[in-house]
């Protein structure tokens, strides 16, 4: 099984927060680093650190630590997923995130983006089984696709029927044990992630030695990236 953990499973946002990129976020330069400089400065701070309450690092990420050993990859999108998956190809696929990654509302279906590289792996068979594991958070925050599965399956199911057979979902899950891994993907999404937690996720990415598919962010508040 290979396992694919997109950091905004962790880096998140609270219910009533009503600039969080989980309403709806696109994916361009100024979303990843200029909107969050927005966001603070709306808030009042100077610095990442004001971000802190309505943008919090849920949960424990460090017990990804259990995969040390395992072949470990790093990307700041999953747009870079199909370079992982193609080294393992036929897998079930096991994603931790807050977005089942299954398709897009707009763009060009048949081209791999953040938003539908699983739905497309599913259709081409790249991947043989799928399952979007959303955050426990997400049962507390109405506008996330976890907070009702039934709704976000009925969805799935009216928008991409060839495929819903073969996806499951589910909601605060076990990260499983490492004996059942055979690769891990991690995954930053700085459009949808808070700045203050981009060190975590980098001390976590060089201790499972991860090889880079594409460099992630390490966004400063004051300088240019």
């Amino acid at each position: 099984m290979l396992l694919s953990v997109d950091w905004d499973y962790y880096s998140g946002t609270v219910e009533h927060t009503f600039d969080a990129p989980i309403w709806g976020s696109r994916d361009r330069e100024e979303d990843r680093v200029e909107a969050w400089r927005a966001r603070a400065r709306k808030r009042g701070g100077a610095d990442w650190e004001v971000l802190a309450e309505d943008f919090p690092l849920h949960g424990d990420p460090t017990g990804l630590s259990r995969y040390m050993g395992r072949p470990t990859f790093v990307a700041w999108s999953h747009a870079s997923a199909w370079a992982w998956l193609e080294r393992f190809p036929r897998r079930e696929v096991v994603n931790f995130d807050s977005h089942h990654d299954l398709y897009s509302s707009s763009g060009d279906p048949e081209r791999v983006r953040p938003g539908n590289w699983a739905g497309l792996a599913l259709k081409r068979q790249l991947v043989t089984r799928y399952t979007c594991v959303y955050p426990a958070w997400h049962e507390n925050v109405r506008v996330a696709e976890g907070f009702d599965l039934g709704r976000t399956r009925g969805e799935i199911e009216q928008a991409r029927p060839d495929v819903a057979p073969f996806v499951a979902l589910s909601r605060g899950d076990a990260l499983p044990p490492a004996e059942s891994v055979e690769a891990v993907l991690l995954v930053q999404s700085p459009s949808w992630t808070n700045p203050a937690h981009d060190d975590v996720f980098l001390d976590l990415a060089s201790r499972l030695d991860a090889e880079e598919l594409t460099a992630p962010y390490r966004r400063s508040f004051n300088e240019r990236f």
